[in-house]
């Protein structure tokens, strides 16, 4: 799957998006290593906390239906700047994706700028952080 494919897909997310607080849709595309793409979108509440990010929405389907090999992520949001994942995303992205992982984020005029978990999240706490510490 080419990156504009991704990006189209999580652009089809944007209008599911269940937004009716913040008015600020964004949508995820996440494509897995056997060509799957697992879609998202963000779905807020009342009770703020308990929203859950576009980005996550597509990580846990997928790792729902038992799918832990991932090639790459799409983010889209109608921003000026391509749309960075918050530090929630980030840190879920840490624990799913490798550090190399190609992140693909993008704006409303669909100017699409690559990074990597690394990048976004670099020294990030992973589950050897946990395994290390346990005695």
């Amino acid at each position: 799957m080419e990156k504009e494919q991704l990006v189209n897909a999580a652009q089809e997310m944007l209008s599911k998006a269940y937004v009716p607080y913040s008015k600020f849709p964004v949508g995820a595309a996440l494509l897995t290593k056997d060509g799957e793409v697992f879609q998202g979108c963000n779905i807020e509440n009342a009770s703020y906390p308990v929203t859950c990010c576009g980005e996550r929405v597509a990580i846990f389907k997928a790792v729902s239906q038992g799918v832990r090999d991932f090639e790459a992520l799409a983010v889209m949001a109608n921003t000026d700047r391509p749309v960075p994942p918050c530090g929630a995303c980030r840190q879920v992205m840490s624990e799913f994706f490798e550090p190399s992982m190609p992140v693909y984020i993008t704006n409303k005029d669909l100017e699409v700028k690559e990074t990597t978990v690394q990048e976004l999240l670099p020294f990030s706490f992973t589950p050897a952080d946990l395994e290390s510490g346990q005695s």
